[in-house]
């Protein structure tokens, strides 16, 4: 009975969130293919009005798809390089990144270490699980047929199987499951800010999306699901100032850094890229 009970919960769910609070959106502009824009082969992106007004700043959703058959994933750590936090842009520059963002978040008490597993090759910024974190991305894969980063659900696949595939490893928090079901988001569930999120989909594209105007999780995980009907696997990644995403292609420079946390730091003045510890990197294969 009580996996039945289970089901029907996480099925309604799913219809608060597709079909609830449309904002006056019809079916037929949800059923609009979305308008990507090419940056490079493998790399694009599109920014759209999100389903809902925020109270501050433009209501954007900002969306980058990176296609990992033509596209090569770094972790960059502070701790393995010269225990120097950069800003994004600065990361970029130093180790030649296409795209870089933030790679989860981070103990405020050292500034370096992630507060989910992280390592890099030989190298350990974090070697303990964290107990409530169920994501898992993954890159630089050991065989060259394994694909070259995926963001997987720890609950449904083995821990073991994705470390002996992977040489780098972060891991994070669930906001949508392996099965493209929404979760609640319990921990602070009135909470909003800017963000920036990591996704996947059937296809086993990755996305990042990015507001600057700051939402709930819980409407951001509506909006996801609302904007890629495929999409899976989605690990929250950083809010607030530190919520980092730059993009330099050749002609193309797209700078996104976030600002407003409620409670903490309720405001949209910040006009800059923090420093941030460890970051996802993306150049071309």
């Amino acid at each position: 009975m009580g996996k039945v009970i289970e089901s029907l919960f996480y099925s309604l769910l799913i219809i608060v969130f597709v079909f609830g609070n449309s904002s006056g959106i019809s079916a037929q502009e949800k059923q609009q293919p979305l308008q990507w824009q090419a940056l490079q082969k493998g790399l694009s992106f599109l920014e759209t009005d999100a389903p809902e007004k925020s109270i501050l700043n433009d209501s954007k959703l900002f969306l980058l798809k990176a296609e990992p058959q033509y596209c090569r994933f770094r972790l960059l750590c502070a701790s393995e390089n010269q225990r120097q936090n950069r800003t994004a842009d600065c990361w970029a520059r130093d180790f030649g990144m296409y795209v870089v963002v933030n790679a989860g978040m981070f103990n405020m008490a050292n500034h370096r270490t992630s507060k989910g597993y992280l390592k890099n090759y030989s190298h350990l910024n974090n070697g303990r699980l964290n107990g409530k974190y169920n994501v898992m991305m993954a890159m630089n894969p050991k065989q060259i047929s394994d694909t070259a980063m995926i963001i997987t659900d720890m609950t449904c696949r083995n821990w073991e199987s994705i470390r002996l595939h992977y040489n780098s490893l972060c891991q994070g928090m669930r906001m949508i499951d392996g099965n493209g079901t929404p979760l609640s988001w319990d921990k602070r569930p009135g909470q909003s800010c800017s963000m920036v999120i990591g996704a996947t989909d059937l296809s086993g594209n990755i996305y990042f999306a990015f507001t600057r105007s700051p939402y709930t999780h819980q409407q951001m995980i509506g909006f996801l699901i609302r904007l890629i009907p495929q999409i899976r696997t989605t690990v929250y990644l950083e809010g607030g100032p530190e919520a980092s995403l730059y993009i330099q292609s050749k002609d193309t420079v797209i700078s996104k850094y976030g600002s407003y946390v409620s409670k903490t730091y309720a405001n949209d003045r910040n006009d800059h890229f923090w420093k941030i510890p460890n970051v996802i990197g993306i150049q071309a294969r």
